[in-house]
């Protein structure tokens, strides 16, 4: 056998088509071969040397078998940059691997052909050709491009050629390895049905659609009634089959595109994500997916991510109210309460000595359970909460207090606003470290102070004991305190940060007293600057 068909060279390498000798295993592919006619041999080629020697081997026998000189034949034909040798390379690569593979029969061709290049001419020398199917120049008398362009002339710019693509594969980075095609077959064992080659599945969406018209026929004039001119009966049946089978298709269609949109054929991913969620998580997120019909992939994820926020939320809020119930004030007190509450709930359960006994021996038996994953509303109320707001390294300015305009100073009176303490809540909402000064409104002549609980004041826990004790000496609610509060700060952010006591007055529209005792906390609390 003389011929090596190198499929093992990567793409756009010099590769090809490769002749050796049967005898002495020689490359003859680029030198004149001599190949046996006899039916006795297939594709039995020899070198000039083992020729003229009269080598045999196998069935061959040099003294009775007919022969043929093979030259090679690197000269133009049908296109000034293509030799005879490559054209017929290239009608025998697509007869092996077909029209449109390409890559295969760039690498049959070898000579560092690229595939593109191999499609290109073929489409303007075969196809593109005035005398289709046949090239351009395919009269066996047309030598012009071959007495145009000497032979040796062509070879120089061949080898030229080949040599600058070698050096240019050379300095090239490292191509992929080729990997196989998809098949279209069912590769996916968790996609059960689902074949990747041609985007499809076995059984499609109202897969027996196609039932109702496998059997229709639709001849040339026919459902046409020549006296009337209008659509028969049963033609106007079977338009109306066919308006049916469509939208079924039309359906069909629209389910694979959110398949593929939302990338719900990676089921290992999918499934690894759905694990990380708790069950409040995952109820939700199955009520939303109606809406990924109307919806890409990324504005359905950010939805999903929004109501997962908001259930979270939802659930810390919960939480934090229960605490507040209880009496409960900071989050390391809180965790210890549910610890003590599962507890609890855990000893409450009625069982006997028995199973006492066999819940014990199970516990000490068995590895602990996995942990759950950890909700976002866990994260919110964790005791290592992160800082919102840090303290400045150097709160002072000129041996003033500096004031800002979102409605807290920095530091007032040894007072820090906006730190966090060791359990993570905030020391503005009056859950903070002991602050080292506080200042206390005094009472008012002739205004008896109004004592507040929780009960005569609903709204009391979202004042600080400082705003709670101005509150009882202005007798004034803590709602409308706060309101008071939200207008003044928007003021004073007008005029960076500072505000006059007559504005203070004008917004809280009281008592001149009590407007002055508003405005004198505020300064002395450090949230707004005197103008």
């Amino acid at each position: 056998m003389g011929v090596i068909r190198k499929k093992t060279i990567s793409r756009g390498s010099e590769g090809g088509v490769k002749y050796v000798c049967d005898v002495c295993s020689s490359d003859i592919t680029s030198t004149v071969r001599i190949r046996c006619a006899d039916a006795a041999c297939n594709d039995f080629d020899l070198c000039v040397s083992c020729f003229a020697k009269g080598e045999s081997r196998n069935a061959h026998n040099p003294a009775t078998h007919a022969f043929r000189v093979i030259e090679q034949n690197s000269f133009p034909i049908f296109d000034r940059e293509w030799g005879a040798d490559e054209e017929l390379l290239l009608l025998e690569g697509a007869e092996i691997y077909g029209l449109g593979s390409w890559a295969d029969i760039a690498d049959h061709i070898g000579g560092f052909r690229e595939k593109d290049e191999v499609r290109d001419h073929y489409l303007s020398t075969y196809v593109d050709s005035p005398a289709f199917p046949l090239p351009k120049r395919c009269s066996p008398h047309d030598c012009e491009l071959a007495n145009e362009i000497p032979r040796e002339e062509f070879q120089a710019r061949k080898k030229q050629r080949i040599e600058e693509r070698r050096d240019a594969a050379k300095n090239a980075p490292a191509l992929q390895p080729k990997t196989k095609p998809t098949a279209s077959v069912p590769s996916c064992h968790e996609i059960q049905g689902y074949m990747p080659g041609r985007l499809e599945f076995e059984t499609e969406y109202a897969n027996e659609a196609e039932e109702a018209v496998q059997l229709m026929q639709f001849d040339p004039g026919d459902g046409l009634n020549p006296r009337t001119g209008e659509l028969e009966p049963e033609m106007e049946l079977k338009l109306t089959v066919m308006d049916i089978y469509n939208a079924r298709l039309t359906q069909r269609v629209e389910r694979k595109k959110v398949i593929f949109e939302h990338n719900l054929l990676d089921y290992r991913e999918n499934t690894k994500l759905e694990k990380k969620r708790t069950k409040e998580e995952k109820d939700l997120l199955q009520k939303a997916k109606p809406f990924a019909r109307m919806m890409n992939r990324q504005d359905f994820e950010e939805l999903n991510q929004g109501l997962l926020d908001e259930l979270n939320l939802r659930q810390a809020i919960t939480q934090l109210q229960e605490w507040r119930n209880m009496r409960i004030g900071d989050l390391r007190s809180g965790e210890k309460y549910e610890s003590e509450k599962a507890s609890r709930i855990q000893k409450s359960i009625p069982m006997g000595s028995m199973d006492r006994e066999r819940l014990a021996s199970a516990q000490r038996s068995k590895q602990p359970p996995p942990p759950e994953p950890a909700s976002g509303a866990a994260l919110l109320i964790a005791p290592e909460l992160p800082a919102r707001m840090l303290p400045p390294a150097n709160p002072e300015v000129n041996g003033e207090t500096k004031a800002l305009t979102n409605g807290h100073s920095e530091q007032t009176n040894g007072q820090t606003n906006g730190q966090v303490n060791g359990n993570g809540v905030n020391g503005v909402n009056g859950h903070g470290s002991a602050p080292k000064q506080r200042y206390t409104a005094q009472p008012i002549s002739g205004v008896q102070p109004m004592p507040m609980t929780q009960d005569t004041a609903p709204d009391l826990h979202l004042l600080t004991p400082e705003e709670a004790k101005l509150c009882e000496v202005i007798r004034l609610q803590p709602k409308p305190y706060l309101m008071i509060k939200e207008q003044i700060f928007k003021e004073a952010m007008k005029s960076n940060g500072t505000l006059k006591k007559k504005q203070a007055k004008e917004i809280c529209r009281l008592d001149s007293q009590k407007g002055g005792r508003i405005f004198d906390f505020f300064i002395n609390s450090g949230w707004v600057g005197k103008a």
